[in-house]
C-alpha cells in the first residue's frame, strides 16, 4: 500500500514503499573494526570491540546487502539496558561509522519497541523507506539495528517507523551526535573523536571544583552573548566565541562559565530549553570538535565549564522524541504526569528503565566526551512534585497519598549517585525552588544527591529588598537578614539568573532605585553583599557591566557601554570582587558551614546597616564587612571586633575606580579597648554612603632574625 509522505526537514522528497515485515536479526553480528573511535571517559582510544561474529554466506564486499546483520551489543548490554542500568548506551545506539570486512559503512540502532517496520532513509538513497530495513533483535529489548555498507560520516538521516499501530512517522535519531541547522530536522553521521590537550586540568580539577574552593560562575548564552559587528545576524561559532570569551572570562576573573543548553533545539527563543538532540551539540554554532575546542580553551586559561541539563521534559515536535515509535515511549502515558501544562511539552517517564538509561546516560555522555566540568539540572522542582503547575483534580496522587513524584525522586538520586561514581571530581547543581528536604546532601544520607543548589529565596529576598527607596528599607529589614537562618540546611548556589532579567523584570541595574549615581551605588553594594554572603556565586552575562535593557536573546550584549565611565566602573567591582573572593580563603572554605559565619550586629534596622564576621580554617582570615544600605555617609562609627591590633579596608565598593564617591577608611585603624557589640575590643571607621567596606586584621610579620 501506498505511504503518505512524512516531513523530512530536507529537500529529497520521502521514497514511497511498501511496508514489508522486518527479518529477525541473527544472534551474532559481523566482526568489525571502528573506523575513527571515539573518545571515551576522557581518553582517545577505540571503543569496545562488538560481538565477534561472521557475515551471513558469501558476503564478500562485493556482495553486500544494502543492510548487513550486525550488533554491537552484548547479551550483558541488553540486561543493563531492560533494567535501567546501562549508561553509556551512546556507545551503542546511534550511528557509528566502522568497517566490516574492510568495507566502510555505519551500524544504526534504534530502541522502537512498538516499530512494526523501520528502515533508515536519507540522502544516500533518496529517502526510499523500502531499501534500508533495520532488523529487530531477537531479545525482546526493542532495538532494531543493521549495518550500511559505503555511507559514512556527513551523511544525512533519518528512521522511518512503521508502528504496529499502523502510523507512518519519519523521526531524527535520539542518539545523532550532530544535527542539520534548524529549520532541517534530519541527523547526521558523525564522530566526536578529539586529541584533547586538557590532560593537565583534568588530572587537577578537583583542586577547583571542590566545594571547599571558590565558586564564581558566569552565565550565558552564547546566541546573544557577542556577534560580529559586521554581520550582527550571524553566530559566533564555538571556536570564534573561544578567541574571545577565554580572554574575557579570566580578565574577569570568574572560575567557571556556565553555557544556557547547547544541545540541538529547533526552536531558537526556547533558549536551548526544548531539547529534541539530547546528545548533539548545537549546530547553529559548529560542529562537535569545535565546542570541544572551546571547553579545551577555557580549561587551559584554568576555567571550569558547566551545561545546563534538562532532563524535565521535550517538546512535541513531530521529528523528536514524542511518541516517538507511535507510542508514548519517552513521555508517560498519563498526561496528569506526562503534559506539562506551564510549557506544553512532554515529561519522561522516570519509572521506565530504559528511559532512566537514556537520562544517565546523556548526563554522563557530556562529563566524558566533551569534559564538561558540571551539569546544572533545570527545573527539578518540576520532576519533584506531581502537582507542580496542577490545579485540584489534575494530577494524582503517590501510592503515599503525597504529592512527591516517588519515581522522579529515585531518577534524581541514582543520576547523581552514577555522576559522582564515574565523575567524582565534578559537581551536580540543582535548579530547585521549593523546600524540598536534603537536595544537596548525599544519597546514603536520605538526600537527592546534588553538590549544590541554587538559593532562588534567597535572590528573590534580596532583589525584592534593594527595589525598595533606601527610606523605606528599615521596614524591610527581615528580607536581608533572613537567608541566615536557612543558608546551611543546604549547599546554596547565590544566582543572579537569566530569568531575573526577562520578561518585564528589568536588567539588575534598572531593579536598583534612585538617581544614576545611587542607581550603581546600590548594584556595587548589592555585588557585594553576594560576594560576602555564605554560598558559591553566579551572574547572568550583561549584569558584570550594568547593562540597562532587560536581556535579548536576539542580539548582541551592549558591549558598547562599557565606553562610559559608570559601566566601567560595575565591571572593575566585578573584576575585584572575584579576585577578593579567590584571595581570602574567609569567604570560600566554609561557604557552606554554620561556623563560616557570624552576625556582629543583624539587628540594626533604623539604621539599614548589616555587620557580620565570615571564617575561614584560619583565625587569622577572619573578615569583619559593614554594609551600609543608605545614602547617608558615616563618620565614627563604631564596630565589634574579636581581636586587639591594626584593621585594614582591604575593599570599599565605593572607591573611585568602581566610579564611587571614594568615602573610605585609607589607613590602619588601632582597636580601642571598648566593648562593642558584645567584643572587648572596637574599631571607629567611616561608612561609606550606599557601600560596602571589609575589614582585616593586619598580619604581625615576625622578624627574620633575633636581636643578640
Amino acid at each position: 500500500m501506498a505511504k503518505k509522505k512524512i516531513d523530512t526537514g530536507n529537500d529529497a522528497p520521502a521514497g514511497e514503499a511498501g511496508v514489508k515485515k522486518a527479518k529477525p536479526a541473527a544472534k551474532k553480528a559481523a566482526a568489525a573494526k571502528e573506523v575513527k573511535a571515539p573518545a571515551t571517559l576522557s581518553k582517545t582510544k577505540k571503543a569496545s570491540s562488538p560481538a565477534n561474529e561472521k557475515p551471513s554466506a558469501n558476503n564478500t564486499p562485493s556482495q553486500m546487502k544494502n543492510v548487513e546483520v550486525y550488533s554491537r551489543f552484548t547479551d550483558f548490554d541488553i540486561s543493563l539496558f531492560k533494567s535501567g542500568k546501562h549508561f553509556k548506551l551512546y556507545e551503542k545506539l546511534g550511528s557509528h561509522v566502522i568497517e566490516v570486512n574492510g568495507v566502510t559503512g555505519t551500524y544504526f540502532a534504534v530502541w522502537a519497541p512498538n516499530g512494526h517496520y523501520i528502515s533508515v532513509v536519507g540522502n544516500f538513497n533518496g529517502w526510499n523507506r523500502g531499501s534500508h530495513p533495520l532488523y529487530v533483535r531477537w531479545d525482546g529489548s526493542g532495538i532494531w539495528e543493521g549495518f550500511v555498507p559505503h555511507i559514512g560520516s556527513g551523511e544525512v538521516y533519518k528512521y522511518f517507523i512503521n508502528s504496529t499501530n499502523g502510523e507512518d512517522l519519519e523521526k531524527a535519531d535520539p542518539f545523532a551526535l550532530r544535527w542539520e541547522i534548524a529549520p532541517r530536522t534530519a541527523s547526521l553521521v558523525v564522530d566526536t573523536f578529539y586529541e584533547w590537550k586538557d590532560t593537565e586540568w583534568m588530572k587537577n580539577r578537583y583542586r577547583h571544583n571542590g566545594l571547599d574552593n571558590p565558586w564564581s560562575v558566569y552565565e550565558m548564552h552564547l546566541g546573544s552573548w557577542a556577534r560580529s559587528p559586521e554581520s550582527p545576524d550571524e553566530f559566533l561559532t564555538y571556536d570564534q566565541l573561544a578567541e574571545k570569551l577565554v580572554p574575557y572570562i579570566k580578565e574577569m576573573g570568574f572560575t567557571h562559565v556556565e553555557f544556557m543548553p547547547i544541545m540541538e533545539h529547533p526552536y531558537y527563543p526556547s533558549w536551548g530549553y526544548q531539547i529534541t538532540g539530547f546528545f548533539a551539540a548545537s549546530s547553529r554554532y559548529g560542529s562537535p570538535q569545535q565546542l570541544m575546542y572551546l571547553v579545551e580553551k577555557l580549561h587551559e586559561a584554568g576555567i571550569g565549564v558547566i551545561l545546563d541539563w534538562v532532563p524535565s521534559h521535550f517538546p512535541g515536535d513531530a521529528h523528536g522524541l514524542y511518541k516517538f515509535d507511535g507510542s508514548h515511549l519517552y513521555e508517560h502515558a498519563d498526561p496528569r504526569k506526562g503534559f506539562h501544562p506551564d510549557w506544553k511539552s512532554y515529561i519522561f517517564n522516570y519509572g521506565r528503565n530504559e528511559v532512566r538509561s537514556f537520562l544517565i546516560s546523556n548526563g554522563l555522555f557530556w562529563l566524558d566526551r566533551y569534559h564538561v566540568d558540571g551539569l546544572r539540572v533545570d527545573a527539578v522542582a518540576s520532576m519533584l512534585y506531581l502537582d507542580y503547575s496542577r490545579n485540584h483534580g489534575e494530577w494524582e496522587p503517590n501510592v503515599y497519598g503525597g504529592n512527591e513524584n516517588l519515581e522522579a525522586v529515585s531518577f534524581l538520586k541514582e543520576f547523581n549517585e552514577a555522576v559522582y561514581h564515574h565523575f567524582p571530581d565534578v559537581q551536580t547543581i540543582a535548579e530547585e525552588s521549593t523546600s524540598f528536604t536534603g537536595v544537596s546532601r548525599p544519597v546514603y544520607t536520605g538526600g537527592l544527591g546534588f553538590g549544590m543548589k541554587w538559593m532562588m529565596g534567597w535572590m528573590h529576598d534580596t532583589i525584592k529588598y534593594f527595589s525598595n527607596d533606601p527610606v523605606y528599607r528599615k521596614y524591610h529589614h527581615n528580607q536581608i537578614t533572613f537567608s541566615l537562618i536557612y543558608a546551611f540546611t543546604e549547599n546554596f548556589m547565590l544566582p543572579f539568573s537569566h530569568d531575573e532579567v526577562v520578561y518585564g523584570k528589568g536588567s539588575m541595574l534598572n531593579k536598583m532605585p534612585g538617581d544614576e549615581w545611587q542607581k550603581f551605588a546600590n548594584l556595587r553594594l548589592l555585588y557585594t553583599y553576594m560576594f560576602t554572603h555564605p554560598g558559591s556565586k553566579l551572574l547572568f552575562m550583561g549584569a558584570e557591566f550594568g547593562q540597562g535593557s532587560e536581556w535579548n536573546f536576539q542580539q548582541s550584549l551592549d558591549w558598547h557601554l562599557l565606553e562610559y565611565p559608570n559601566h566601567q566602573g560595575i565591571k572593575e567591582i566585578i573584576k575585584a570582587l572575584n579576585q577578593l573572593y579567590k584571595d581570602e580563603p574567609a569567604l570560600y572554605e566554609k561557604s557552606f558551614e554554620w561556623n563560616g559565619f557570624e552576625w556582629v550586629d543583624g539587628g540594626n534596622s533604623n539604621d539599614s546597616i548589616l555587620i557580620y564576621n565570615r571564617k575561614g580554617n584560619d583565625e587569622a582570615n577572619e573578615l569583619v564587612i559593614v554594609l551600609n544600605m543608605t545614602p547617608v555617609p558615616r563618620s565614627d562609627f563604631r564596630v565589634g571586633v574579636h581581636a586587639s591590633g591594626k584593621w585594614v579596608e582591604i575593599f570599599n565598593s565605593d572607591a573611585k575606580s568602581f566610579w564611587g564617591s571614594g568615602v573610605g577608611n585609607p589607613q590602619p585603624l588601632k582597636t580601642e579597648t571598648v566593648s562593642w557589640h558584645g567584643r572587648e575590643h572596637s574599631i571607629k571607621i567611616v561608612l561609606p554612603p550606599l557601600g560596602t567596606s571589609i575589614f582585616k586584621r593586619e598580619k604581625i610579620v615576625p622578624p627574620k632574625y633575633e636581636l643578640k
